[in-house]
Formats: structure tokens, sequence, C-alpha cells
């Protein structure tokens, strides 16, 4: 069988449900995902999401930006995702997502390498509330249809993309659908690493497809590595302790119990602080010690944490848990424009499965969602600007 429709979008975390609720309401959309709707990365971000607090913030969150990226970065999509932040957060608030705040004000976090506090937050289940959220905006509109369990095969080319082929994950059936404008929001390459924070079957499948027919792609070997995930003996997806509980406070030791890095510096370095370690002492993990942290702000900011350390038998109220890295997030992948475009006219890649060169050599924490929701947004724009520049009714 073939379904026919105007746009198909490939993965259901963030950047494709926002991708999904800025295109009109008169054009068809079809959202397919490899698993349920709820097993995207976007569900298990913690920390936050940015954004620029003010214009006097601009300048230190380019420089914050750009350094953790080592200076690799896009300039132009700093710039674009930046400038685009507070717009973006305007549009969660619109759709329900609950941030933080006192007084009727945005409460913000700071994270590592960040130079001051402007991250936005629900608890430290950020990305479950900003994707659930979306998910049920989207579930909402009569012209989009969903397809769980269902996973790409392959793009159709000729001369450019007009679809994919999928395959139902249950009864191996193979069709086609058959769309305008594909958009790729496939998610990171996790399932590929023994330790990661990811979900298993984010396996890069876009990346292979897209590799197969020629299309541009940009720094596969940027692979981010996060410092702190809970260490465990049992194999599988790795939990991950976000970045906001050392913005504040939390510190790092040794088997010793003594500290041995700046727990704010870069992700990527203080995660080769801590490998120094556990080489040199011969262990399977460093510590973590939440004490610096008030009680109250744990049980309030940081309660899935709290309860997860519960479940595997550490109270962080009242002693360090044991940590160590794990694959965490995928800066490369496929080169897109600052309108998300692919080097394939009419294929579109935006999220974690796109490198729009925001990220540089190493992410700053809390700029994924961030990202992916900004150029999210400009893809749908982008993909309206052409329709109706083709002279197509929509």
């Amino acid at each position: 069988m073939d379904i026919h429709t105007d746009v198909v979008i490939v993965g259901c975390g963030v950047s494709g449900l926002y991708s999904a609720l800025k295109l009109p309401r008169d054009m068809r959309i079809v959202i397919i995902t490899k698993s349920d709707a709820e097993s995207s990365d976007s569900f298990l971000a913690q920390g936050g999401i940015c954004v620029q607090r003010d214009e006097d913030d601009y300048d230190s969150y380019f420089e914050d930006t750009m350094r953790a990226g080592h200076y690799e970065n896009r300039k132009e999509s700093v710039d674009i995702m930046i400038r685009g932040s507070r717009a973006v957060i305007e549009d969660l608030v619109k759709y329900g997502v609950r941030f933080e705040q006192e007084n009727g004000e945005f409460i913000y976090t700071r994270e590592g390498a960040h130079s001051r506090p402007r991250i936005l937050f629900h608890e430290d289940v950020t990305g479950k509330e900003i994707t659930n959220t979306l998910l049920e905006r989207v579930r909402e509109l009569s012209n989009v249809t969903f397809y769980e369990y269902t996973s790409m095969t392959d793009i159709i080319e000729d001369g450019a993309c007009k679809g994919i082929w999928v395959e139902d994950v249950h009864n191996c059936e193979q069709y086609r659908i058959l769309a305008d404008y594909t958009i790729l929001a496939t998610g990171g390459i996790g399932g590929k690493y023994q330790h990661s924070t990811n979900f298993p079957h984010l396996t890069g499948d876009a990346i292979e497809i897209a590799k197969n027919h020629g299309i541009r792609l940009e720094h596969l070997d940027y692979v981010q590595i996060h410092p702190t995930t809970l260490y465990s003996e049992k194999p599988g997806r790795r939990f991950l302790i976000s970045e906001s509980v050392r913005g504040e406070g939390a510190v790092l030791y040794n088997e010793k119990k003594e500290r041995f890095v700046d727990e704010l510096l870069p992700r990527d370095v203080v995660t080769k602080a801590i490998r120094k370690q556990m080489v040199e002492e011969g262990t399977d993990h460093v510590w973590l010690s939440l004490k610096p942290i008030p009680r109250e702000k744990i049980l309030k900011h940081f309660p899935n944490i709290y309860q997860r350390c519960l479940e595997e038998g550490y109270d962080v109220l009242k002693e360090c848990i044991p940590v160590v890295p794990a694959q965490h997030y995928f800066m490369g992948g496929i080169w897109v424009d600052s309108d998300s475009r692919t080097s394939m006219e009419r294929l579109y890649a935006v999220g974690e499965t796109s490198c729009n060169g925001v990220h540089g050599a190493n992410r700053l924490a809390s700029n994924s969602l961030l990202e992916s929701l900004v150029f999210a947004g400009r893809a749908a724009q982008k993909i309206i600007s052409e329709v109706r520049s083709s002279g197509k009714a929509m």
C-alpha cells in the first residue's frame, strides 16, 4: 500500500513535534516513530532549556556556546539559535509547558560552562514536560496522523526526496509514504554504544540512509560523553545525573574523597578528568556529592534524581553516589543549512540527527532542546515559503 501526504516527519521528539505544530493546519502530515511516541530522547532531558535572558546576555551566551564548542561552531547558527530563543519559550508557554516560577517570574538555573544562570527548567524532568506537552498539542491536530512502531528503511529519490520506505516493526510489512517534503528527526546514535544515556532503538538510521544516497554529512566523529551518569553493573541505558546538579553546587570526589576538578568546566574537560582519576586509581567510577545543595532544593528541583538514586540504594541527602561517563549526545550528523535543508532537495533534517553547526565540537549544556526547536521551526517556515512560491494551495 502507498500513503500519500504533504509532509512526512520521521521521529516524534521535540524537533519533529514542533515542526508539525508550526506547519499549516491544511497540510496533511504523517509522523512515524520506531517505537512508541513517548520513547524519544527528548523525554529524557533533565537539566533544562537555555534562553537569552536579556540583551545584555547575548555576548556572554554566544561566547559560552563558542567556547564549549572549541570555536568550531557555525557562528551564523549560534546567532540564530540565541536570537530565536525567547520566541520559542513564549511558544512553549503558550502550548502549556510549565517552567518553574517564583512570584510570576521565571527561575533560572546554571550548568557547567555557563557564565551565568540562563536555563529554564521544570523540576529535573524538563524534557519530559516539554515533549509531553508538545505531543498532547500535536495529537489534537486533525491534519496529523501518527504511525508508531514504524521504521524508516530508505528514502525515495527521484531528483529530489519524494518520501520514504517504511516497515511495520511488528509484522515486517513494507510500504511507501509518498510526500512533497520529508523531515528527518530520528535522534541520536546511542544505541550503537554499550554505555549510553540514549534509548537503545536510536541507532542513527537516518545517517546511514543519507550516506547511501550521497547526502552530505558532517563531523561524524563529534560524539559527546556526559561526565556523570549513575554507575551500575546492570546492562542497559544509563541514568543521567543532570549537569544542573553540579550547577547548583554538587562536587566530584575521587576514591580518597578529594575534589579533583572544577565541576563547572565544559563536559569534555570534566569527562577527561574523571577518566584520568579512574585510570590512576583503578576504579570503575568516581563519586558525586549533593551535600552542598540544601535539602529543600534537592527535593524540589531534583525529585526524579533523588527517587531514582533511592531505588538504586543511594540516599543523596546522606551519601555520595557513584558516577561514570557515558555516551550522551551526537554533535555531527546530516549537514543542513540555516533553514534545516539537507543537500537533497525537499529533504530536511532537524534535532540531533542534523548538523547545523550550533554545537561545534562539544555541546554546551541545555542547548540541545533549544537548538532542536529553533531549527525545527525554521524548517517548517522554509517549507511554507517554498510551497507558497510554487503557487500550490495550502
